[in-house]
């Protein structure tokens, strides 16, 4: 088969030994040189296996089924819209082989839909699926959603901890009873599809993603991946697909944990056989254990984009390692590839993609998918390949046989979701994850008679403790009242320490009324998902470090310190740790919050009740540069090393006086300041200001008080990654970026932010920067968006000399970006940044 093989393949497989910079290659797209086969020697890296579902009466059904569809319909089974962005007609139109339910969507938009409300749109949608009356075919349509640790999107479902606590617990039979768990609950709305285990492996802590890691040991990960896909679909050859088991998906296939400097997205540079060695284990292990599809992945491998990756996606995936079930595309991956669009992407289908995951440019894909095929760009043979693998996968899954899912055994029993069996499971999973870093004299197990102050934001923070995709994509906006079925780590302190007649206070920012014996101070990451999550350095609040504040208080009073972390990845925490008399890495242990105090606190009797069992899956750092960092590397020389992990029989001191230096990334005229990027930069926050107050934006909407602003994360270059603005006529309300501590900006000189309108103003669109009261200065940007196309996006570059010149002290910015129509309008808006002066503006100052 014809292809361009990447360098990497060429040193991996010693072919050209003389070719300088092998394993040094920096990105890029073009390749080594042509060849007109694939090498034996880089295929012979991979394992050689066999589906274990091979089976000749499914294989009769496929084709049977194959040979009486359309063109037109074989099409449409390869289009996967989001139900925010497709209506029950279109199901029926159309006949799409799959839809499916991104971060933060709901039936009718309303994030406290019942099992009902999703069985409802379940039925909806399959019995339009099915319907010929319009498409000719009545082939049953999946449903896909992210349950990525519990079924996360549903209201009152049991949120699990995400897969580095599991990790840290390091538990097949846990691991196998969560995905069963899973399935139940998802089977409950109606859904059939999970896009889970995710069997990356994170090998780089700033990767925004390495909550959804198992381990930096592909070892780890390899055995835990496969436990979920058995307990999601059942044993191959004993419970497989039975009821209450469901469709798993490995993803992201491949190398998405291994990319430079841990960029969500990026480039993976490893050779080929580190590719094998250390990414790809997790997909060996689901393979073998049955897993029926696989996602592809952002990310690209020497720069090219593995959406688009024939060598990976067919000839090692589909050939090598005999996967005969179907490749599903991540959100718009296809559209990343070169010489592609989110809605235009042939490439993508002849690499491997067997569904293209298109969740609002559907349409348009469909159409120019459809043309391709019938021009012969999409060869007959491939489509008929990809239409193959989701027939295979859909009778595998029994939807023939069991009909609407709508109308299942477990369908809509509300009582499923959040099931108290559930609930004791994720509190186990809870437990068994808590890994303690340090115990100095023995502090912990706690007595539970005691006076006890819990202190820290994630105290009683619901929404914290679970982190990225619960609820919401982010995880973002979410209060303890949105968790029915959860319970915060503050209620669980609570609970133990009254019951044995002793005392708690709780106080987010650590005063107390009567000094207590002991403070328990719950801090740590906020939520974010992907690449919102990534970091430049492991600095745990970086510049702004308030929980530090925090904990130096308590010290100072003389107050014995128990830290809990809630966190995503393995930070540095030196100056937290020197505080805290105890510190225990909680990960993001999710709605059984209640379940860190049973391994905290005594019995009332002076028995420990839970010793700590969680050992670190990742290396934790010494130094906030020292990414990456994983066991083996030739210079590994961490903090706690992997597998470190504390228990109440260990008497170990570390003392008091890890190095707390560190060289903090400061702005410059050399340099550009981000303030907002998909969410406010560290140190502001995003507020929608009216006469009525003030209102905090947290999630993915908001209003202001009076109604008459409305916000919505909308797609731009990424998922979510712009803000659509619509003010009402004569609406006094503005978009404010709030700065907790004045900014400096006077190194700067420019500020940047990307617009985007759909009609010309009727009146001023003004933009201002605010440095208190009766100081700050306002431009109208009209005459600017007058002069630009509509419809399209722009790079509006304005010197800050021009705030300057109307009354901005530029060097004490309390709101460096105001924003504010003055009639009814519409404007979508992204990654608001200072610059140095290096553009021409489109709003000039020059100095007098």
């Amino acid at each position: 088969m014809s292809r361009h093989t990447p360098l990497a393949l060429l040193c991996s497989a010693a072919l050209f030994t003389t070719l300088s910079g092998c394993g040094q290659q920096k990105a890029t797209t073009e390749t080594a040189t042509e060849v007109k086969t694939t090498t034996a020697e880089s295929l012979a890296l991979w394992p050689e296996l066999k589906s274990p579902l091979a089976n000749t009466d499914t294989e009769q059904k496929v084709q049977q089924l194959l040979s009486t569809l359309t063109i037109e319909q074989k099409v449409a089974q390869l289009i996967q819209p989001d139900i925010r962005w497709m209506t029950v007609e279109d199901m029926r139109q159309y006949g799409f082989g799959s839809y499916l339910n991104g971060g933060g969507a709901y039936p009718k938009d309303n994030k406290k839909s019942t099992a009902a409300d999703w069985v409802a749109l379940a039925q909806a949608y399959y019995d339009a699926g099915v319907d010929s009356s319009k498409d000719g075919s009545s082939i049953p349509p999946i449903w896909g959603t992210d349950a990525v640790h519990g079924h996360n999107n549903v209201f009152g479902a049991t949120v699990f901890p995400h897969n580095i606590g599991l990790g840290a617990a390091n538990n097949t039979e846990l691991v196998e009873a969560i995905g069963k768990a899973t399935a139940v609950e998802v089977a409950a709305t109606g859904i059939n599809w999970i896009f889970a285990p995710t069997v990356a492996v994170a090998r780089d802590d700033r990767w925004g993603r390495s909550y959804e890691s198992y381990s930096e040991d592909p070892t780890i990960v390899k055995e835990l991946g496969a436990a979920l896909v058995k307990g999601i679909q059942g044993n191959v050859g004993s419970d497989f697909m039975h009821s209450g088991r469901l469709i798993a998906t490995a993803k992201h296939y491949l190398g998405d944990g291994g990319t430079e400097n841990g960029k969500d997205q990026g480039d993976n540079l490893n050779t080929e056989a580190d590719l094998v060695r250390l990414h790809a284990q997790g997909y060996i292990s689901s393979l073998n254990a049955g897993v029926q599809t696989v996602m592809a992945t952002f990310n690209s491998w020497h720069g090219e984009k593995i959406h688009g990756s024939h060598y990976l996606l067919t000839s090692v995936l589909k050939e090598r390692m005999g996967f005969d079930g179907l490749v599903v595309g991540d959100w718009n991956g296809h559209g990343q590839i070169p010489g592609c669009t989110n809605n235009n992407c042939a490439a993508a289908v002849n690499a491997g993609v067997d569904i293209l995951m298109a969740p609002e440019d559907w349409k348009l894909l469909y159409q120019n998918t459809l043309a391709q095929a019938k021009a012969g760009e999409i060869s007959a043979a491939r489509l008929d390949d990809a239409v193959s693998r989701i027939l295979r996968v859909k009778i595998r899954a029994g939807l023939f046989e069991r009909g609407n899912p709508a109308q299942s055994e477990l369908a809509g029993k509300s009582e499923l979701i959040g099931h108290a069996d559930h609930q004791a499971i994720a509190a186990q999973a809870v437990r068994e994850s808590l890994v303690l870093l340090k115990n100095n004299n023995q502090l912990l197990p706690l007595a539970p008679k005691q006076k006890v102050l819990v202190t820290g934001d994630g105290a009683d923070n619901i929404g914290k403790q679970s982190g990225g995709w619960t609820l919401t994509w982010q995880g973002t906006g979410n209060t303890n009242a949105d968790f029915p079925n959860g319970r915060s780590i503050y209620s669980g302190i609570q609970q133990q320490v009254e019951a044995a007649q002793g005392s708690v206070e709780l106080s987010v920012d650590g005063s107390y009324q009567q000094k207590p014996d002991v403070a328990i101070v719950v801090i740590g990451e906020n939520p974010y998902a992907e690449f919102d999550g990534d970091i430049r350095t492991l600095d745990y609040q970086a510049g702004k470090n308030t929980d530090l504040e925090l904990l130096k208080k308590l010290k100072a009073d003389g107050i014995p310190v128990v830290t809990v972390f809630l966190t995503g990845r393995p930070l540095w925490v030196n100056p937290e740790l020197n505080q805290s008399d105890a510190f225990v890495a909680a990960w993001l242990p999710g709605t059984a919050g209640q379940a860190v105090a049973d391994v905290l606190f005594k019995t009332q009797t002076g028995e420990v009740q839970y010793d700590f069992k969680g050992k670190l899956p990742f290396s934790w750092p010494k130094t906030a540069g020292q990414s990456p960092l994983n066991q083996g590397d030739s210079n590994y020389d961490p903090l706690f090393s992997f597998g470190y992990g504390l228990t109440y029989q260990d008497n170990t001191t570390i003392a008091n006086d890890l190095s707390e230096q560190i060289n903090s990334a400061t702005g410059s005229s050399n340099e550009s300041l981000s303030l907002f990027e998909r969410r406010p930069a560290s140190g502001y926050s995003l507020l929608l200001q009216d006469e009525q107050g003030l209102v905090t934006v947290t999630g993915n909407k908001a209003k202001s008080a009076d109604q008459s602003l409305s916000l919505a994360a909308v797609n731009w270059q990424k998922q979510e990654d712009a803000l659509l603005l619509d003010w009402a006529a004569n609406s006094k309300a503005k978009l404010v970026l709030q700065a907790a501590v004045p900014l400096d900006a006077s190194a700067y000189g420019q500020l940047v932010v990307d617009m985007k309108w759909s009609s010309s103003p009727t009146a001023a669109v003004t933009l201002a920067q605010s440095c208190g009261s009766g100081c700050g200065g306002t431009l109208d940007l009209a005459e600017l968006i007058n002069g630009k196309a509509a419809g399209q996006w722009h790079k509006v570059v304005i010197d800050l000399s021009c705030f300057a010149a109307k009354g901005a002290a530029l060097n004490h910015l309390q709101q460096p970006f105001v924003l504010h129509s003055e009639a009814a309008y519409q404007l979508s808006i992204s990654n608001i940044r200072l610059t140095p002066a290096t553009a021409t503006a489109d709003l000039s100052c020059p100095a007098a």
